[in-house]
This record gives structure tokens, sequence and C-alpha cells, in this order.
């Protein structure tokens, strides 16, 4: 299975790391819009677990973030609207993925527990997991790449 057939399965779970969300949520990057029009028109699934919810929540309360003045009643609506909750399977239940970065690793563990799915990421120790990854019906690819592949044709 390529990459780009399982991009574009419908309700495909789509996995974001805190730093993808922060970008669409709070910097209002470009691909945020994109992303968001994804999830709105049910082509694609955001998948969380509780342990992603709290290491956003995390992230946004520590006070780095002020400068950016986070509307966080209207963050708090996108993510009720468009994230759904997910209980990590056990460890072990899967293929692993041993993320160098400790922290990410709940993110892989969820992607490979959703297979075919996409996890979308900017931390280089996640990205340097995708070609093994593809092996186990995970994509993993930054945000622009994403759009690039899950563009509707025509």
């Amino acid at each position: 299975m390529t990459v780009r057939m399982s991009l574009q399965s419908a309700a495909a779970p789509l996995i974001l790391d805190t730093n993808v969300v922060l970008d669409w949520l709070v910097f209002r990057h470009a691909c945020g819009a994109a992303l968001e029009l994804a999830l709105r028109s049910g082509a694609w699934r955001w998948t969380v677990t509780a342990a992603m919810n709290d290491e956003f929540d995390h992230v946004l309360g520590r006070g780095h973030l002020d400068d950016w003045r986070p509307a966080r009643a209207a963050i708090d609506a996108a993510r009720m609207a468009y994230a759904t909750l997910a209980q990590p399977s056990a460890p072990g239940g899967f293929a692993k993925l041993r993320c160098t970065d400790a922290d990410d690793q709940k993110f892989i563990d969820l992607a490979l527990q959703l297979a075919p799915s996409t996890l979308l990421s900017r931390d280089r120790a996640v990205l340097k997991l995708a070609r093994r990854a593809r092996a186990v019906d995970v994509a993993i690819l930054t945000p622009e790449a994403w759009l690039r592949l899950a563009q509707p044709v025509g």
C-alpha cells in the first residue's frame, strides 16, 4: 500500500502532534485553514488521547505563548468540534517504532494503533521514522507534505 492510497481513505485517522495543533489553533499557520476544512468535511478524523490533550493543555498553560494571545475559548471549541478521544492500546499490541524523543512516542503509538493512519509532525525525531512507518500503513508527514498529497484531484 502506498502512502497516497492510505491518504485517500474516507474518514482516515489523523494524528496531530502538539506543535501542529499549536500552528493551527494558536499561530494560525497557513496549513491550519486547509486542515480545518479537511476535518470539517469529514474526510479526516483527528484522533487524540487523554495524554495528548494533557500535553497540549500543559504547553498552553506555561505562559510562553501569551504574546500570541491564544483565544482559549476558540481553541477549546475547535478541539471539541474536531477531536475524537481514543483509548490507547496496551503496549505490545502492534508493531513498535521507537522514537528517540520519548515525549513523542504517544503520537507514534496511536498512529500504529489506528493504522492505516496519518501522523502530522514537524519534529525531526518523529519524521525520521517515516520510511519504516510506511511498512506498517502509517504515513508520517509534515503538514505541508500532507496538504500536497491530500488535495482532491480535479
